[in-house]
């Protein structure tokens, strides 16, 4: 949706529009467009949608729920930032479940759900030898999107990315690191080639690996982490 375009108040009841509403705000969260920290102001919020503020309310009580957004005294809402503790929590839960949508898309994907896997893989490829960040986090989670759909579990599907969503800010910082985005295109491909195989134990082992943040890759995301602190203060 774009700047201009509003949310429909037509028929629809009160409660619909802050669904949409909340669904349209934790895209912006997820992608980037609305980083750890930023005020989600009502009044701005509700002209850009041209709704009253009341849904836009109860949306951002929904996500404070959620954990995407925090309630502050004299601020308002702003989007939540996490501890380093919290970070990594999070990111081992992450990896678990990734690694079982992996491990059942592996026994349950279909000739169909291959080809789409197939395609979104080679989008990546592309994109990480034009070394454009942006763009490849964007792929790159349509990448995973297929991987949690191909798990054919909407719980576990709806659980995984809802957490994706909360540490989506932090995923991104790890592509800043010089030669991320081609060696998590190379872990994306050992991933593709389990599930094709059918090796359910291997795309569990490889995934886990890809999210998981621990040695080098925990340092390095620290260092990231830092700076980008620095850049929003």
């Amino acid at each position: 949706m774009s700047m201009n375009e509003s949310v429909s108040e037509r028929a629809e009841p009160r409660q619909n529009r802050a669904d949409q509403l909340r669904d349209l705000i934790e895209e912006d969260i997820a992608s980037g467009r609305l980083p750890p920290g930023s005020r989600l102001e009502e009044s701005a919020l509700a002209e850009r949608f041209s709704v009253s503020r009341t849904p836009v309310r109860e949306a951002l009580a929904q996500l404070a729920s959620a954990g995407l957004v925090e309630m502050r005294p004299r601020q308002g809402a702003v989007v939540a930032t996490l501890s380093v503790e919290s970070i990594v929590e999070m990111f081992e839960v992450m990896a678990n479940l990734e690694s079982l949508c992996a491990e059942l898309c592996a026994r349950r994907m279909t000739a169909a759900d291959h080809a789409n896997l197939l395609i979104l893989h080679e989008r990546c490829k592309a994109v990480s030898e034009n070394g454009d960040v942006e763009a490849y986090y964007q792929a790159n989670r349509e990448f995973h999107d297929a991987i949690y759909v191909g798990s054919h579990n909407r719980h576990l599907e709806e659980m995984t990315r809802g957490l994706r969503n909360r540490v989506s800010s932090y995923r991104r910082l790890q592509l800043r690191h010089p030669g991320r985005m081609r060696r998590s295109w190379a872990e994306h491909d050992a991933i593709v080639q389990a599930i094709l195989a059918g090796d359910s134990d291997a795309a569990r082992d490889v995934t886990k690996r890809h999210i998981a943040i621990q040695g080098d890759t925990f340092t390095d995301f620290l260092a990231a982490l830092r700076v980008s602190r620095l850049d929003v203060a």
